[in-house]
């Protein structure tokens, strides 16, 4: 097997690890909950399932070479390389999908997962950016 096409079946791993985790969350906890609620639980369950992670772990913003004082800070990053976004709506809409492309322009990441608590199913998208 190449070895691109190696890193990329771990990176498909790792993402269902991380879904199986939301996956889980949602099962305990249903929908109608806050995000930080889920966000709590989600940490606990990758923390459970022994799943690497940062919280709010902070992005900075270059313009022209030039850092920004704001800051992208999204809810987690897993194995150093897939962002992570959670919701809890009733439902997505291309805010939140331009939020985590955001998110990974500006990471320099190529791949992340926006979920959604808020739903009766959990939901769940997965992006990747090329550059």
């Amino acid at each position: 097997m190449k070895p691109e096409v190696k890193r990329e079946k771990a990176k498909n791993d790792r993402t269902y690890k991380i879904i199986g985790a939301a996956m889980e969350v949602h099962k305990e906890l249903g929908c109608g909950f806050l995000e930080p609620v889920y966000q709590e639980a989600l940490e606990t369950e990758l923390e459970n399932q022994g799943l690497p992670y940062k919280s709010q772990s902070v992005i900075d913003i270059y313009y022209k070479q030039k850092l920004l004082e704001k800051k992208y800070q999204p809810d987690f990053i897993c194995f150093n390389e897939v962002i992570i976004e959670i919701k809890a709506l009733e439902q997505l809409s291309g805010i939140e999908e331009s939020q985590i492309i955001n998110y990974l322009k500006a990471s320099k990441l190529k791949v992340g997962l926006l979920i959604n608590f808020g739903s009766k199913s959990l939901e769940y998208k997965r992006f990747v950016y090329n550059y």
